[in-house]
């Protein structure tokens, strides 16, 4: 690892812990596409990466701050991070069985979708 993979995967980090802590994102919507653009990660290995990051709790310092001002509802939580480990199994099983170029614009696609349904929704 040379010093310019290390700044950017420090520059990764820092960014999707920002961006996780003021807007709940981090991981799908900063950290793989840096990895892609900055680390010409695969599609494969910068979804890989991304998730063995968020395997540790990274985000208990962020999801606390919330919880101090009511903002966190363990339960609703709790039935989430239950279902998202059997999702995760599921999908990642998929993922890796899918062609690179397709799995990107798949995930290209997915978070246009989302972002013209955040800009135009209600």
């Amino acid at each position: 690892m040379n010093i310019s993979v290390f700044i950017s995967l420090i520059l990764i980090g820092l960014l999707a812990g920002f961006f996780s802590g003021t807007l709940g994102i981090g991981g799908s919507v900063v950290m793989i596409p840096l990895m892609l653009i900055w680390l010409n990660f695969s599609q494969h290995q910068a979804q890989g990466t991304s998730l063995a990051v968020l395997a540790v709790p990274v985000t208990l310092l962020a999801a606390y701050n919330y919880y101090q001002e009511g903002h966190v509802n363990w339960k609703y939580a709790a039935i989430i991070a239950v279902t998202f480990i059997v999702g995760g199994y599921l999908g990642s099983k998929l993922a890796i069985s899918i062609n690179q170029v397709l799995l990107k614009k798949i995930f290209g696609g997915i978070l246009l979708l989302v972002a013209l349904k955040m800009i135009f929704g209600k």
